[in-house]
């Protein structure tokens, strides 16, 4: 049986070399090549039509297998029931990208094609042999069909997802074919093995033309139709597994393909754009943009390839610990990998995971902001307003605040003109001015890292000053409902305010707030005498 798969591979590899050589000058000929776009790397016209010269030897060699068969009595598996519902979904997939590439064609009708070759798959049988039961879910077994098209969806539309780079896509399905091969001869059957070898010799003859520089691409009927082979074969050839591992060993093996495909959805749905949109920001661009040149990042990724093929046959001798001990070598590859690309959507997920475990110190400080809020409508006096915001602050991230009031007579009238200055630190209690300047060159006054400055303006539009909040960290999330003090804070804080000056304008009232601040003064642990006065003149 050797001498045959050797044969077979043989076969196919010099077929394709040929087909694939007349197919590019044909279609250079005729002008039958792709133009370069925003999302191409290429700059030039090239052929895309590579994909048919992959079908073309793949599905010669496997006819005249087929006729031999039957003619000599060769028990390999080739009854017409298996193969018509492998090539004929094949064949339809393989029509539908090669229509694609010459013209083109919505996703919806894409993604309703490759459903009607999944459902034909599971019609002849490929892949329905209790899929639930497999991974653990008796009971579940009207759930193979959903689950069998959702893996051919994913699997044929990932391999055409990486077809970004001169020979990465065909690269990465060659080693893809290499495991499916290997597995499907654990399970005695010689059908996959035969159709795999030949799919091998297939892309191998294509892969010299497909090199960077590419003088032909893969394009939409070469890497659809890979994607589908690739995801009916591993179907195929795990029908005889009865563990998780017939699932385990195709998605680790497919490995970089799943992965590009799951990060372009999670990034596209967290940014919200479409689905089916074309960007710059695969796997293979962030790599360039990192510096790598072409041939560099095809290397980088086989590599990536060749790993996840090498885990996932570990599989096939399960012992004690292997299958942990792959996951984790995975799982911190991936970890690692993703972060070093940089991707931003994956930067806010982390971010989003660090708030939801900080979460109860964040509703701790906006409470604190909310009673305050509560507080100030009923505050009477500057001391009063001073010891609420130092409740509502000194507990939280912030290291201190400025308020500033600045009233005009238009709007309040009998209310000083001078601008009223208070601020608090953290650890340094208050300090009061008559003016900005005297506030901002006390020595107790440390640097904030940045600021958050809101504009007071009351229920009735008067404009009374602003309120800032200095925080000395620059880094690390602030762990407070930044809407909260632009809502109901900045409102409270205003209208409180606005009220207390409007009381100021009686020249009896401001004389004894004037009498009052010694006492604020005394309660913050600050000399009295070191303090100037609030700014508060008699009219």
């Amino acid at each position: 049986m050797k001498l045959i798969y050797a044969n077979l591979f043989v076969a196919s590899f010099a077929l394709s070399l040929i087909l694939t050589r007349f197919v590019r000058n044909l279609a250079a000929r005729r002008g039958w090549a792709s133009a370069p776009s925003s999302h191409h790397i290429h700059q030039r016209p090239i052929p895309r039509l590579g994909g048919v010269a992959i079908f073309l030897s793949f599905f010669a060699i496997t006819a005249v297998l087929w006729v031999a068969s039957s003619r000599w009595k060769l028990d390999l598996g080739f009854s017409p029931h298996i193969m018509w519902y492998i090539l004929a979904p094949g064949s339809l997939i393989f029509l539908l990208g090669l229509y694609d590439d010459l013209y083109s064609v919505k996703p919806q009708v894409k993604i309703a094609v490759q459903i009607v070759a999944a459902v034909m798959l599971y019609a002849g049988g490929i892949g329905k042999f209790n899929l639930p039961l497999v991974l653990g879910l008796p009971g579940m077994e009207w759930m193979t069909l959903p689950m069998i098209i959702v893996w051919v969806l994913f699997i044929t539309n990932a391999f055409n997802l990486i077809d970004g780079l001169d020979g990465l896509a065909a690269g990465a399905a060659q080693f893809a074919i290499v495991v499916v091969f290997v597995f499907s001869l654990m399970s005695g059957s010689y059908l996959v093995p035969i159709l795999a070898i030949v799919l091998a010799g297939a892309v191998l003859g294509f892969l010299p033309f497909n090199f960077n520089p590419a003088t032909i691409f893969l394009g939409d009927s070469g890497s659809l139709f890979l994607g589908f082979m690739l995801s009916a074969l591993s179907l195929r050839g795990s029908q005889k597994a009865s563990t998780a591992i017939a699932v385990a060993i195709p998605l680790i093996a497919f490995g970089l393909p799943i992965l590009e495909t799951s990060i372009s959805i999670i990034r596209r749905f967290l940014s919200g754009r479409p689905l089916f949109s074309a960007d710059r920001e695969h796997i293979h661009h962030k790599l360039l943009e990192r510096g790598l040149s072409h041939s560099q990042a095809v290397i980088v990724l086989y590599g990536v390839s060749a790993l996840c093929g090498l885990l996932s046959l570990f599989l096939l001798r399960p012992g004690i610990g292997v299958g942990a001990t792959v996951f984790f070598i995975l799982g911190i590859g991936i970890w690692k990998g993703v972060k070093h690309l940089g991707y931003h959507e994956f930067d806010e997920l982390r971010r989003l995971a660090q708030r939801t475990v900080d979460q109860k110190k964040v509703i701790s400080n906006n409470l604190a902001i909310r009673r305050a809020s509560n507080k100030l409508a009923s505050a009477q006096s500057f001391h009063q307003l001073c010891s609420i915001l130092q409740e509502a602050f000194e507990t939280n991230d912030f290291g201190g605040y400025q308020l500033s009031l600045h009233p005009t007579s238009a709007e309040y009238p009998g209310a000083t003109a001078q601008e009223l200055v208070a601020e608090w630190w953290k650890g340094k209690g208050h300090s009061l001015g008559d003016d900005l300047a005297q506030c901002n060159h006390d020595d107790h006054r440390p640097t904030p890292a940045w600021a958050l400055t809101l504009e007071l303006e009351a229920t009735g539009k008067q404009r009374c000053g602003h309120f800032s909040l200095y925080c000395m960290q620059g880094e690390g999330p602030l762990l407070v409902d930044v809407n909260i003090l632009l809502s109901e804070f900045r409102i409270a804080l205003a209208n409180a305010v606005s009220r207390m000056l409007i009381q100021q304008a009686q020249p009896e009232e401001i004389t004894e707030e004037i009498a009052r601040l010694p006492i604020l003064v005394d309660s913050l642990g600050i000399k009295g005498e070191q303090v100037p006065a609030f700014g508060l003149e008699s009219a």
